[in-house]
């Protein structure tokens, strides 16, 4: 019903910057937020950004200042820039579109490896 297409991940030195991307087959503002998600090897998925649609983020303490998510509506894309990586970033990570409104649950992007080297 919704697609979902990460990319951007790969292996990077300890700070250094990668972004990320989640390209939706259908226009984000049908979804009421859109989030990044992380699973640590070994580790419980933790959420790391959030944006609604009024353009409002969040994100996780271990994050702020760090990271940016921003949105681009006509691409119906979200992206999250990862600056200043530290091997404690590495993990999977995964978009998350929250439809609940328009289609009933929540779409999940397939995980995109992001490894730090220190």
């Amino acid at each position: 019903q919704v697609q979902l297409m990460e990319a951007g991940g790969g292996l990077v030195q300890a700070g250094g910057s990668l972004r990320l991307s989640c390209s939706a087959s259908r226009n984000i503002f049908t979804f009421d937020s859109m989030s990044w998600f992380r699973q640590p090897p070994g580790k419980e998925r933790e959420s790391v950004a959030q944006i609604t649609n009024n353009n409002r983020p969040q994100y996780a303490d271990a994050v702020k200042g760090r990271f940016v998510i921003s949105r681009n509506n006509t691409a119906n894309t979200v992206y999250l820039q990862m600056n200043n990586l530290s091997s404690e970033d590495t993990g999977v990570y995964y978009c998350n579109l929250d439809g609940k409104t328009v289609y009933g649950g929540d779409f999940w992007g397939q995980g995109t490896q992001v490894t730090v080297s220190s």
